[in-house]
């Protein structure tokens, strides 16, 4: 093999090695954001539902007084 040759399939397989990696790197990200916007989202919509029962409770226990 030459050193053109060499010089030349090494760049490729860099090329292809570091695609491959960020292509994982960005999938890995898109997932924990993902998951994390899940939880946050799931978090926030149990304190709201727990506010309104919290309310509804209340409002309920004040009329039967």
């Amino acid at each position: 093999m030459t050193k053109a040759a060499t010089k030349a399939a090494s760049k490729a397989a860099t090329k292809a090695a570091t695609k491959a990696a960020t292509k994982a790197a960005s999938k890995a990200a898109t997932k924990a954001a993902s998951k994390a916007a899940t939880k946050a989202a799931s978090k926030a919509a149990t304190k709201a539902a727990s506010k309104a029962a919290t309310k509804a409770a209340t409002k309920a226990a004040t009329k039967a007084a």
